[in-house]
């Protein structure tokens, strides 16, 4: 099954189509010249700001390295699902991987800790907390497995929830609302606490999922349901903002630590480049995509999200993840996000 149907994705409702350079870039040089051919593995459609910045850096890895290196990027779930990958990455057979934080969470479950319902309430908290102590803390965490983090946190957005029948604008709309959710437990826990029926599904069943009512709704940011085409399948979208959610760029340890120091350090530099761009990225399109797909049918609704914050805090959802999350992981997040429990 696939993410979404096939379609050109319109470059209005993209801000940085313009600037993109194409996914599939000619090589300078023969591939036979390339010491190192890795891959890049990413579950978003090629439109996405995550495979467009991504493609930037690996071309300018490419010119760095003066074509030593060559990584291949395979976007849209072109090489397994985003639990399949996760297991491919940890074994070598792709040497990197753009993966969410709720999907991480799976293999490293203090990278979830970020998806801690209504913790952050804009993108200030999110960037103190993943550029500061919390994300020393949890690329310190993944480093403990066979896989690491090789740049700075990309953004996913804050997740929003659409419906293609009953509309959700108050905490009780979710009772019984059954909702798509990744594989991952916090946002699982997330949605049972609030009285809602959540569905783990992999992203590229998402659409099949929705299309043929396996379940009535689903939560995302903006930019995906935009470039994944959920809008097609999908009627309101409700301004929830329950969840902020980023992106690792995670490398397998073995392939990485095979390159050549300066080539590390490169690999690095220019990925922490794009993530700062897929960041702004991500920023604008959060704010320009409401119009982008009211135009195409994609009714919105304000919500209150202090009452689904309340709502939240009435069940013992932050006591629970702050048990599992431990004292110093749960008081990194509080730092940035303030006090939940």
């Amino acid at each position: 099954m696939t993410v979404s149907k096939p379609g050109r994705i319109s470059r209005r409702s993209l801000l940085i189509a313009a600037s993109a350079v194409p996914l599939c870039g000619v090589l300078t040089r023969p591939a036979s010249a390339a010491e190192f051919v890795y891959k890049f593995a990413t579950g978003q459609d090629p439109t996405h700001p995550v495979n467009i910045r991504a493609q930037e850096a690996i071309d300018r890895i490419r010119e760095a390295t003066s074509g030593r290196l060559e990584i291949r990027l395979f976007p849209a779930n072109q090489l397994g699902s985003d639990t399949e990958l996760l297991t491919q990455v940890r074994s070598g057979g792709v040497e990197f991987f753009n993966q969410s934080s709720s999907i991480l969470a799976t293999l490293v479950p203090s990278a979830g800790i970020v998806n801690t319902g209504f913790a952050f309430t804009d993108y200030g908290s999110v960037w103190k907390a993943m550029d500061g102590d919390l994300g020393s803390y949890i690329r310190a965490q993944i480093a403990k497995t066979p896989i690491m983090a090789v740049s700075k946190a990309w953004d996913n957005g804050f997740r929003q929830v659409t419906s293609s029948g009953r509309e959700i604008r108050t905490p009780d709309d979710l009772k019984n609302f059954q909702i798509r959710v990744p594989p991952a437990p916090l946002l699982t826990s997330l949605f049972k606490a609030l009285g809602a029926g959540p569905t783990p599904i992999n992203f590229n069943e998402v659409y099949s999922a929705l299309q043929t009512k396996v379940v009535d709704g689903q939560e995302n940011p903006l930019p995906i349901i935009a470039t994944a085409r959920l809008y097609e399948v999908q009627s309101t979208c409700s301004l929830t903002g329950h969840v902020w959610d980023g992106y690792w760029i995670l490398g397998n340890k073995r392939a990485f630590e095979r390159l050549p120091k300066d080539v590390q350090e490169i690999v690095t530099r220019e990925l922490d480049r794009s993530a700062v761009d897929q960041r702004a990225d991500i920023a604008k399109l959060s704010q320009s995509l409401r119009n982008d797909l009211s135009a195409k049918g994609l009714k919105f609704i304000d919500v209150d999200r202090a009452a689904f914050r309340q709502a939240l805090a009435k069940t013992s959802f932050y006591a629970d993840w702050k048990a599992k999350f431990g004292e110093e992981a749960w008081s990194q997040l509080e730092k940035a996000a303030g006090q939940l429990s």
